[in-house]
Order: structure tokens, then sequence, then C-alpha cells
């Protein structure tokens, strides 16, 4: 029992958003260099917390499910609403399964933060058991809209992913570099933005042969590949580097911009609400962030 099923998937609805021609009359940029740069439209901009919004989005993916046999609720987030308690236990709480026996945390590896949950999440589960991944954030806490570096790259956002225990094939990569130069945040999140670009070059593709190459499986045998959902050129870089169709690679990026520990979910469930997602599909997330932090999973739908 080495694998997990994806049982259902659900996001946080954020009305507000916040697109390149506004964020032109806040900092010395311009819709299309924002778009030639980065590939962003617009992001959604929360005035809820990242727990509430991983409230909102496990209430979806869980909804008419049965829950008895949750045991394990882990909320990957870069920007939880404490210190503590965890986003984690509040949902567990807003779910109304405070007398379930249950273990609940945050995990903090920033945009990997998803991939790493996930990994861990299969490797606490017992046959039969279910757990909720999530990936919450709300960044425009952390953003000076002053700084064009940042501003035009984040947005909020929170999806969740029910999964069960099973023989499904799984394979794992993650790997980190402790860095605090790069990427960071203390009151604000900081990136020097060339040196994340190469960063990210380079461990995508390695990411992706270290779980193609477990698994014995060729790129040609793979239904999807989701990456975090940064920058439009770094995606680019890595399918044309393969040599494969872009619609392999799914993007959403364009609406959300970079959501963190939230892009990947977000972009499973959005791809799974347009059916794009079957039973027995192989597909890769990868994640890279800060910490440094990256990683791939191999998995079966």
């Amino acid at each position: 029992m080495n694998g997990i099923e994806v049982i259902s998937t659900g996001y946080a609805k954020i009305e507000k958003t916040l697109d390149n021609a506004q964020l032109e009359r806040m900092v010395e940029t311009s819709n299309e260099w924002i778009i030639s740069r980065t590939g962003i439209q617009r992001r959604h901009i929360s005035s809820r917390s990242s727990a509430l919004l991983a409230i909102e989005a496990a209430k979806k993916a869980t909804q008419n499910q049965d829950l008895s046999k949750l045991s394990l609720i882990i909320v990957a987030t870069m920007t939880p609403e404490n210190k503590t308690p965890s986003n984690a236990c509040l949902v567990q709480n807003a779910l109304g399964l405070n007398e379930q026996a249950m273990i609940c945390f945050d995990i903090n590896a920033a945009c990997s933060g998803y991939v790493y949950a996930l990994k861990v999440a299969q490797s606490l589960l017992q046959e039969g058991q279910y757990g909720l991944v999530i990936g919450s954030e709300q960044l425009s806490s952390i953003i000076d809209y002053q700084d064009r570096n940042t501003c035009i790259l984040f947005g909020d956002g929170s999806a969740a992913t029910l999964i069960k225990k099973n023989n499904n094939i799984f394979y794992s990569y993650l790997d980190s570099a402790g860095n605090q130069d790069v990427l960071y945040a203390n009151d604000y999140l900081k990136m020097k933005g060339q040196e994340v670009f190469k960063f990210a070059i380079q461990t995508i593709p390695q990411s992706i042969d270290h779980v193609l190459n477990q698994a014995k499986m060729t790129l040609e045998e793979i239904d999807y590949v989701v990456c975090h959902q940064a920058n439009e050129r770094i995606i680019k870089h890595v399918y044309k580097k393969y040599q494969c169709p872009q619609e392999k690679f799914y993007m959403n990026l364009q609406e959300y911009g970079n959501t963190s520990a939230a892009s990947i979910p977000l972009a499973l469930a959005e791809m799974n609400e347009k059916g794009l997602l079957k039973k027995g599909m192989k597909i890769i997330l990868v994640g890279f962030g800060g910490g440094l932090t990256w990683g791939a999973l191999l998995m079966e739908w």
C-alpha cells in the first residue's frame, strides 16, 4: 500500500482581483512588461486569512464525503493565521472533527509545500485511512506593493485534496539547500528574480528526471506535468528542453499568479473541475521555492 488515491478536490473562491492595469498605477511597470516577463495577467487578493481560505477549500473537497476514516490534516503554508494553533487544527475544528482521532499540523516549505505535504501524508497514512492535504496562502499580507520585484508576481489562493492510501504508483524526490538570501520573508517577501529563475530551470528537470528514473518511465508516458505556477518563462523553458507539447504542462498562472504552496493543488482542483484528470492517468507534480526547497512526485490519478 504505497500509493494514494485522490478522492476529491476543492478550492476557495476569491472574488477580488488585481490585474496588470491596476498595478501600472501602483508601481513603475506595464501590462506588456509583466506578461512578457511572467505570463501573469491578474492575481486574486483575499481579505480572509489563509486559515479561513483553507477551511473553505476543505469544506468543498469533503462535501458529501464520509470523513469517519479521516485521520490526517496537513496544511502547507508560509502565511499561517497564527503562530499557534496551526491552520490544520482550525480546519479540523471547522469540519466538526475535534472528537475524532486526528493528526493535524502545518508544514512550511514555501512554494514546494504541497509536494512536501503530499509526500508526508503518503508516508503517514495507513491502509484505508484518509488524509486532507491543503495548500493555502494569503501572500498579499506579506507583499510590499511598492516592490516591483514581488508585487507583480504573487497572489492569494487555497485548494484542498482529499486522499486515501492505496496501491497506486507513487514515486517521490525531495531536496533542499539552506539559503536566506535568494528568497525569504520576514515582514515582507523578498526575492532575487534572476537567481530564482536559474534555480528553477535547474531543479525542475532534475526533479522530473529523478522520479521518471525511479518509475522506469519516460515523459511520453506521463499525461500531465503540474509545476509550481511561478512564471510562464520558467515552465516554457522546461517543456522546450524536453521537446514535448505545451499542453502536457498545465498552466493557470495567468489567472492566479504565484500562490506559493497553493499553486499546485489549485491547478489540480481546476483541472479536476474541467474534467481533464481521468482515473489511471499518470501525473508529475513539481515544486520549487524558498528554503531553498524542491522536489517532484509521480503519481496515478
